[in-house]
């Protein structure tokens, strides 16, 4: 039996540090993009946003199949019961959301019958039919996923924050990249 990393692996570091900005990235475009009045410039931002989510999608994919044949290293064992517990279930609840924020996305995007062609290449199937109710649903249920994300990306931030200024742990540390050494 192999022990537990001490650090995440360069690709897990890379994925997680890529997904994180796109997300963050696209929960704030999305934001602006709603807002913005209806013409080809907010359709065409729409077309951005939605390839974004494609591209989150499957980066997420690819992190989660990634984390399932990689061990994470172990929390610290100064952690107490609740905030092991907390962090496990904030995790998963991030897992859910990576993937649920684009494919309610994707499937509102179906039902409103706006087909995603990812960068202007390649039609991506829709979901649904055309339906105007269900896409309605499909809207509503996309932006309280994308806040539910917010939420969670913040409260997540704010763990590894106060896991380095205030436990002065390694749990931040070790999900960044490691500094190049100085060249003699």
């Amino acid at each position: 039996m192999t022990p537990a990393p001490t650090r995440y692996t360069p690709t897990a570091i890379a994925l997680h540090w890529i997904v994180a900005a796109l997300i963050i990235f696209n929960l704030c475009f999305g934001l602006y993009t709603v807002g913005l009045p209806l013409s080809p410039t907010k359709l065409r931002y729409f077309s951005f946003h939605k390839w974004i989510g494609v591209t989150i999608l499957g980066l997420a994919s690819a992190r989660l199949l990634w984390r399932a044949f990689h061990p994470v290293p172990a929390l610290p064992a100064s952690m107490k019961a609740w905030e092991l517990k907390a962090a496990h279930v904030s995790h998963a609840l991030l897992y859910i959301l990576f993937f649920a924020a684009p494919l309610t996305g994707w499937l509102f995007s179906s039902a409103a019958g706006f087909q995603t062609v990812y960068l202007g290449l390649i039609p991506i199937p829709d979901l649904l039919h055309k339906n105007k109710e269900v896409a309605e649903v499909l809207r509503i249920t996309h932006h309280w996923v994308d806040y539910a994300l917010a939420a969670v990306i913040v409260v997540h931030a704010a763990a590894a924050l106060k896991h380095h200024f205030i436990d002065r742990d390694d749990v931040l540390v070790r999900m960044l990249p490691r500094p190049k050494p100085k060249s003699p």
